[in-house]
Parts: structure tokens; C-alpha cells; sequence
């Protein structure tokens, strides 16, 4: 499993206790997956004012979301994907174009069938090794596996969405994902962007 020391932010010292990091894990696909799926989301919604594209290189599955966390937890939240290293990498389906929510939508998100249950397992496993170590509160909707491929800007919420679902198209093929990786959120004027902390490659069986 690899690790990154966390850069420390801003000048002078920091009071013990006051530094926090905006953190999550997240399923990465494979280097082609996330080419493939990039070119294919531009070509379904670029060039769209409303729609604020998500760079190629965030595209991610989101496993856990633990928000805003003391710096201190950073390194065994990290020792918890350990937790998934018996697991196997997922191949994922993908269904369609969802808009998130319903109405008023702040993102647009390709939604993903996990057939095997592999993803549903690697996101339990990580969820439950937090748990166990009272770093996080499962939540209580179910997981729902989805790419976000872009953000709605909020002038835009109110006006229709384009085609959704099957309808709007999808990639061609499964999609396979073969890291756990915890990262962390710098939210920038231009976005957010995503800081990899600790990864954790998932062995692969066809």
C-alpha cells in the first residue's frame, strides 16, 4: 500500500487540534477505463454552459465520504484499507446518465451496475474497518455506485437537463477499477481537487 505524507497548508503554526483535512475513499478505474470515460462524457456534454466538467483525472467511484476530519486521523483511516486487501478489483456496468437529484440537480452521474457484488464488497469492507475504529458512522442509505461527470452551476438548476438515463448514451463495455484510494479535498475557486493520501491496488481475477 502506498502512502503520502499530507503537505502542510498555509503559513505559521497551527494550534494542536486545529488542522483538518476534507477526506474520502474511492474506487480509481484503470488507467484506460478513465480515458475511455472521459472521452465519452465529452462528447455527451461538453460544450454546455450550465455544466462545469469534471477533470479526467477525479473521475472516481466514491466508497466512503468522511468530510472534515483532524489531520491526526489521517494515518489510520489510511491503515484501514487494509482492510480490503483480500478483495478483488470490480468490473462495473455502466446503465446511464443520472441527474443528482431529481430536481434542481447540483451534478450529473453515470450510474454503474456492480453484478458481481465486488464494488458493494470493497465499499462494506472499508466502511466496516472505520467503524470498528469509531472513524465513521455508516451511513444509512445504501451505496450507489456512480461516477460524477459533471456539476450543474446554480444559475443553471432550474433549466431542463439533457437526455438522461439510456437515452443519453453510455460507454461501451464494463469499466474495471483496481484501486482503494483515501484522498483529500482542496476546494479551489476552479473546483474541487483531489489529493491522493494512501492507495491500495485490488488483485484482478477475470
Amino acid at each position: 500500500m502506498e502512502r503520502r505524507r499530507p503537505p502542510e497548508e498555509g503559513g505559521g503554526a497551527r494550534r494542536p487540534g486545529t488542522s483538518r483535512a476534507r477526506l474520502f475513499l474511492a474506487l480509481d478505474p484503470i488507467d484506460s477505463a478513465r480515458a475511455a470515460l472521459a472521452v465519452w462524457r465529452d462528447e455527451a456534454l461538453g460544450g454546455q454552459a450550465g455544466l462545469r466538467l469534471v477533470p479526467a483525472q477525479s473521475l472516481h467511484v466514491t466508497l466512503v465520504f468522511l468530510g472534515h476530519r483532524p489531520e491526526a486521523e489521517i494515518e489510520p483511516i489510511a491503515g484501514s484499507l487494509g482492510a480490503v486487501a483480500r478483495l478483488t478489483a470490480p468490473v462495473l456496468w455502466p446503465v446511464g446518465i443520472q441527474a443528482v437529484p431529481r430536481r434542481r440537480p447540483r451534478l450529473l452521474a453515470l450510474e454503474l451496475d456492480d453484478p458481481e457484488g465486488r464494488a458493494g464488497a470493497v465499499q462494506a469492507a472499508a466502511s466496516g474497518a472505520l467503524e470498528a475504529q469509531e472513524l465513521h458512522a455508516p451511513e444509512r442509505r445504501p451505496f450507489w455506485p456512480h461516477v460524477t461527470l459533471a456539476r450543474v452551476r446554480g444559475q443553471r438548476r432550474d433549466e431542463p437537463s439533457p437526455a438522461l438515463g439510456p437515452e443519453a448514451g453510455r460507454p461501451e463495455g464494463p469499466l474495471r477499477f483496481e484501486h482503494v484510494t483515501l484522498y483529500r479535498s482542496h476546494l479551489d475557486p476552479g473546483g474541487a481537487r483531489y489529493e491522493p493520501l494512501a492507495r491500495h491496488r485490488l488483485p484482478f481475477v477475470a
